[in-house]
């Protein structure tokens, strides 16, 4: 079951990159991260107000939001930190670079997550499994010479140091995400909540004392109903997400790559709605990438 809840998570994930794109277009950064997870906490905020006050009906609904310790605020904290760090960095990218080199880049985070999971959880890759990841690391080398074509030099472009950095933190959530699940037992919506309260925290300082006093540098902001989007997908992505991290028998490598085969609907529909160069010749790595993802999938 849980691969299913994965290949859901992809389809709001690819919908999520694109309006990503769109809201960051000639738009300052940190108040898009802002609003758009403060919108994310706001979808959740009458689940949790009614947990306090119809805690029977809301626990027989599936939906209630438990109290939590200390403890569980600092561990929730880490990966609201973890991940404010990377969509800080990922939307960075997004600004400065085509979404068809910044979507398949990402697409390598189970390179990443494979490794962890092997060191930290002890899981066993088979033959295919190692197959499916020698053919994503291969074919983002690929993405290299495709990207110098668009004067894209990856070794010292500024847009690719973010996100690769992006894509390490993001792996490492990824990893973090199982300890959560697993090992903490968390309820989905509980997760939800306090991760996405803290992220709009943490983005608020961001705005308050990094863009504010250097607006006129930073650029104005615009809102858009990509914003608005970005808030409510990101709810549904993690939700499914996290209801797979929840069975006993998800391996997290796999998951991690399942989430990333949302890379073939970012890029080909992505590429065609901002008018990017060398769609074409992204499909050829495109095609190692989503082959080693398949062969993830069908290991399991």
């Amino acid at each position: 079951m849980w691969i299913y809840f994965g290949l859901l998570a992809a389809l709001f994930l690819s919908v999520n990159a694109i309006c990503r794109k769109r809201s960051v277009k000639g738009n300052a950064l940190f108040p898009v991260l802002f609003i758009s997870n403060g919108i994310s906490t706001l979808v959740i905020a009458p689940i949790f107000i009614g947990s306090f006050f119809y805690p029977e009906l809301l626990q027989k609904a599936g939906m209630y939001i438990s109290d939590i310790a200390i403890q569980d605020h600092f561990f929730i904290g880490i990966k609201s930190l973890i991940m404010t760090c990377s969509w800080v960095l990922t939307f960075y990218a997004l600004k400065h670079l085509p979404i068809t080199i910044v979507a398949p880049i990402r697409a390598a985070g189970p390179f990443f997550t494979f490794l962890g999971a092997i060191i930290i959880y002890r899981e066993n890759p088979s033959l295919l499994q190692w197959i499916g990841f020698f053919l994503i690391v291969i074919s983002m080398l690929a993405y290299s010479r495709v990207g110098k074509k668009e004067g894209i030099i990856f070794k010292n472009n500024k847009g690719i140091f973010a996100i690769v950095g992006a894509t390490f933190l993001g792996a490492s959530s990824g990893l973090y995400d199982k300890f959560l699940f697993q090992y903490q037992h968390y309820e989905v919506l509980t997760v939800q909540w306090w991760f996405f309260f803290y992220v709009t925290l943490f983005m608020f300082l961001l705005v308050y004392f990094v863009y504010l006093p250097r607006k006129k540098e930073m650029g104005e902001f615009k809102w858009h109903w990509s914003i608005a989007a970005i808030g409510v997908l990101m709810i549904l992505a993690d939700y499914f997400y996290f209801r797979g991290l929840q069975d006993p028998e998800v391996l997290i490598m796999l998951m991690s790559a399942l989430k990333r085969s949302q890379i073939l609907f970012t890029v080909v529909i992505g590429g065609f709605i901002f008018k990017e160069k060398n769609k074409k010749l992204k499909l050829i790595p495109l095609l190692g990438v989503m082959l080693g993802v398949l062969c993830l999938m069908y290991s399991a």
